[in-house]
């Protein structure tokens, strides 16, 4: 897929106020380390990360969602009332229905002829929703879309440890680490047609490609969560490898083409994989997990953000959003920065 209309307006982020680390979260499932003797320090230590945040109880994601909303509006100098679309991209949602969207676009006031749904696709999607805004203004449809997502980890969280204390077995050890890992903060990612003025970063296409009978590696469902990190890795290093191929391909970048990565922040050792498989050296890639961890779809736009802010991401850099989700999918996005 290729564009040539659409611009990035405005990154914005709302980040969770309570920084909880890894090694609280090990005191609170001690019992089960002793049982399998293993010594404290293995969260941080098989995942590299540090920290991550959580919103306060009862925080609501269509709040944190318009937040970082209400950010991306203010930066870009839009009114809500300028939007064509409205999209919350949460794996998180505030009910089955109405919407997610629904209540942020209220909190925001965009206008009736504004449209206003939830997309998901794991962790894929507000990369997803990106497509989905710039197929609009490509068409012409639409001159500005918002899409936003509010991610909270507290939650899972809470009842996985309740679990684990309960099962204390290293199978269920296993499955449920990847969840410790998760993280909380809300995004807001403004397209723009550039007929709004300001300068933007033009969205020049990507590519798809998807690894279904890997369906069952992670699932999230109700009150647990669980994830063979290892198959995970292996399978989506694999379908990440061929994605890549297919996305310089189809934006005919070569080797050493792609200035700087975003990827999506799920550890150390799955960013050092991914890295090595595409040849990229680590220090043109931004990463935040150390200190936020996977907050699923919030982290690669976040990451962007915070990359854009502290002068990493420069003016005329090739920039390449590298997604993956559980399902297993990938998506991949580049930008003239």
């Amino acid at each position: 897929m290729r564009y040539s209309k659409v611009s990035l307006s405005a990154l914005a982020y709302e980040l969770a106020p309570a920084v909880v680390s890894s090694a609280e979260l090990e005191k609170r499932v001690a019992p089960v380390y002793e049982k399998l003797h293993f010594p404290l320090g293995q969260l941080e230590a098989l995942t590299g990360i540090r920290e991550r945040r959580w919103w306060e109880p009862g925080f609501k994601l269509s709040e944190g969602a318009a937040r970082a909303g209400r950010k991306a509006l203010a930066k870009a100098g839009l009114s809500a009332k300028e939007l064509g679309a409205l999209i919350y991209a949460g794996v998180c949602r505030e009910s089955a229905e109405p919407a997610t969207a629904c209540a942020v676009a209220a909190k925001l006031g965009t206008g009736t002829d504004c449209a206003v749904y939830d997309l998901s696709n794991a962790c894929l999607g507000v990369l997803s929703g990106i497509v989905d805004v710039a197929n609009r203004i490509e068409l012409g449809q639409i001159k500005a879309g918002l899409i936003v997502s509010c991610e909270s980890a507290r939650e899972i969280n809470e009842a996985m440890i309740a679990d684990m204390l309960k099962n204390p077995t290293m199978e269920h050890f296993k499955l449920s680490l990847a969840t410790l890992t998760g993280g909380s903060g809300a995004v807001g990612v403004l397209l723009t047609d550039g007929s709004f003025g300001g300068a933007g970063h033009a969205l020049l296409g990507g590519a798809v490609q998807a690894a279904p009978e890997h369906w069952d590696l992670c699932r999230w469902e109700r009150d647990f969560m669980r994830t063979d990190a290892a198959a995970v890795l292996k399978n989506g290093v694999e379908l990440a490898r061929g994605t890549w191929r297919a996305f310089t391909r189809e934006l005919g970048w070569g080797a050493g083409a792609v200035d700087k990565t975003i990827c999506h922040q799920v550890g150390g050792p799955h960013r050092a994989a991914v890295l090595q498989a595409f040849g990229v050296a680590t220090e043109n890639d931004y990463a935040t997990y150390e200190y936020l961890g996977n907050i699923g779809t919030v982290s690669l736009p976040l990451t962007a953000a915070l990359a854009d802010e502290r002068a990493f991401l420069n003016k005329g850099d090739t920039v390449g959003f590298l997604g993956i989700g559980s399902g297993l999918n990938c998506m991949m996005l580049g930008w003239e920065w």
